[in-house]
């Protein structure tokens, strides 16, 4: 199986749109915003890093007219982070093609190993990493050169933002440390880098625009699963009704079911050994009161994280305006930062609809990761499988009889480390028949298990190991021994997955930002045109007028060619996407 990486001599796609060239070479003119004691400077550099011009202050309120007179000459903005200057841009009316968001960029080359070895990269600090979900903590810069001031001071210690000397050095620093990468991984850093940034344009854009949300709709939604809101500290009805019939059930008038340990305890009580009141453990239970029991739980669900101080709090004016985290997962995996973006429960999925004259565009890339696998692995016969809309009905008919559930489950496993149960009873019969693809996970396994760092297709790097986990491998005793093998275990099966998932995250970036750009030129060329409202690891949603449709369809499912061919070249592999057109956001599933 032939790959490439992105086509060298050709700039990625990403930054195709540029100022007008040079003797046959493109030439980007590059814009720092930074804080000025006036409110912002703005300030010419090259891209090295050196100073074209001095610095021009203008005041905040003049800044959207001044950006926008410069947005004409198609320049890349250079700034700390995206969210302290676009959204006030984006309220001003003025939208912009493209960035270089700095704080993002020094995450990825700080740790990434096509930069280990660069000055950058061993200047800065680790990352600090939640262990449990893995999400991004805070990311120190690396340190400044000796007898200058810090760079980038974190504003809530210090209370100011950096000014434009101290962007222009931190890029010349980010470009030193992009050019010092060995020339098969420069390539893909630049294309990393450009697509982080552009995220981090459409997160602020769809945060602007807002999922279309009507909030009569969800509001019926609550009123047939709930009734009628209830007043403030008390049950909605639906919920009441079952804690009536909990009680009777178990026996226990005083039960409050919104309590973990007085609900063990009055299963308990009634013969029900649990350790939790987790869904699957409580399936397993023959009583009649485990059936309200769940229905309660979920109801409840809806009630606390979607329920009516949820709507008041995060719908207005039609829309629902989360904050989107970009790489706020260290895979790359974007989070969100309140609302619950990332977990619209099919419940209230009625409630995203369309505005009158215009259609959700809802794309899903179908089995998304094992694909990837196969991409890296270079494994042919899983290329094969994969030819088909579903991957693992063609994993199924080449080794496991026909049995589609089976196929999926092997592979999940391979991917996710699961390596008991009926999971690890067929790896063996996996591992025969795409012997690279196992293999190749099982050795980024190895590479975790050993204290070791692995690395998505463009260059996103695991995180190293904690300190917690190097001070458990100085074990002495049996016990501690123990302990530092499962911690060591742990730790491959985060890794295993990390290059899956991590460079899953970066065909998604791809994706979105060759959407964007697709979308941008429709607009520009004077047709109608949808926009990016809604982005979940493999799926997005565009919202655009029904004259716009079919060309937005196009677009999607042209940007999704074009990030298997950025990321992976020329292969013998399908990336489909599954697209549907519809009002509201229930009827794609």
């Amino acid at each position: 199986m032939q790959q490439s990486p992105p086509h060298p001599g050709h700039p990625p796609v990403l930054n195709a749109q540029a100022s007008p060239t040079t003797q046959g070479k493109i030439v980007i003119m590059y814009l720092l915003l930074a804080a000025h004691p006036q409110g912002a400077a703005i300030q010419e550099t090259s891209a090295e890093g050196t100073a074209l011009s001095e610095p021009q202050p203008t005041g905040l309120t003049e800044l959207p007219a001044v950006v926008r007179g410069l947005e004409s000459r198609r320049p890349r903005w250079i700034w700390n982070r995206t969210q302290d200057w676009y959204p006030a841009l984006l309220d001003a009316g003025v939208r912009l093609e493209r960035c270089h968001d700095l704080s993002l960029c020094r995450t990825i080359l700080a740790f990434s190993e096509f930069t280990a070895h660069t000055d950058y990269a061993r200047n800065a600090s680790q990352p600090a990493v939640d262990e449990e979900s893995g999400m991004v903590k805070a990311f120190a810069p690396p340190p400044p050169p000796a007898d200058q001031g810090a760079l980038f001071e974190a504003p809530a210690a210090h209370n100011r933002a950096p000014g434009p000397e101290e962007l222009r050095t931190e890029f010349a620093a980010q470009q030193q440390a992009v050019k010092e990468a060995a020339d098969g991984h420069r390539q893909r850093l630049q294309l990393l880098l450009a697509a982080e940034s552009a995220g981090a344009m459409i997160a602020a854009e769809m945060q602007h625009s807002g999922v279309p949300w009507r909030e009569s709709l969800h509001e019926e939604i609550l009123r047939r699963h709930l009734g009628l809101r209830p007043a403030p500290g008390h049950r909605p009805a639906a919920l009441e009704s079952l804690c009536i019939e909990l009680r009777a059930l178990l026996n226990s008038p005083k039960l409050n079911p919104d309590s973990p340990q007085d609900l063990i305890r009055a299963l308990h009580r009634n013969g029900i050994e649990v350790s939790s009141t987790r869904q699957w453990e409580l399936k397993e239970s023959t009583h009649p009161a485990i059936g309200p029991l769940l229905e309660y739980k979920k109801l409840s669900r809806l009630f606390t994280a979607n329920g009516w101080a949820w709507l008041d709090a995060w719908v207005s004016g039609g829309r629902f305006r989360p904050e989107y985290v970009v790489g706020g997962v260290v895979s790359g995996r974007w989070a969100s930062r309140g609302g619950g973006a990332l977990q619209i429960p099919k419940q209230i999925r009625g409630a995203v609809h369309a505005d009158p004259g215009h259609k959700l565009i809802v794309a899903d890339a179908a089995q998304l990761e094992p694909r990837v696998l196969a991409a890296l692995a270079q494994d042919p016969r899983l290329a094969e499988a994969a030819r088909g809309k579903d991957l693992y009905a063609g994993i199924a008919a080449q080794g496991f009889g026909g049995d589609r559930s089976k196929a999926k489950i092997a592979m999940l496993g391979a991917m996710y480390g699961a390596t008991t149960g009926e999971s690890g009873r067929l790896m063996p019969q996996l591992a025969r028949t795409y012997p690279r693809a196992v293999g190749y996970v099982e050795q980024a396994a190895r590479d975790g298990e050993a204290g070791r760092t692995v690395t998505s297709r463009l260059g996103r790097s695991s995180p190293p190991p904690s300190e917690r986990w190097l001070r458990s491998q100085r074990s002495t005793t049996a016990e501690e021994q123990r302990r530092a093998d499962n911690l060591a275990r742990s730790r491959g099966r985060f890794t295993r997955n990390f290059v899956v998932q991590g460079s899953a995250a970066d065909w998604a970036s791809c994706w979105l930002a060759e959407l964007r750009r697709r979308l941008w030129a429709l607009g520009a060329a004077g047709s109608p045109t949808g926009e990016l409202v809604f982005f979940l690891h493999d799926e997005v949603m565009v919202h655009a007028p029904e004259a716009a449709v079919q060309a937005c369809v196009r677009a999607v499912e042209e940007a999704a060619a074009a990030a298997t061919d950025l990321l992976f070249g020329t292969v013998p592999l399908e990336f489909p996407v599954t697209v549907a057109v519809v009002d509201s956001y229930d009827q794609a599933k």
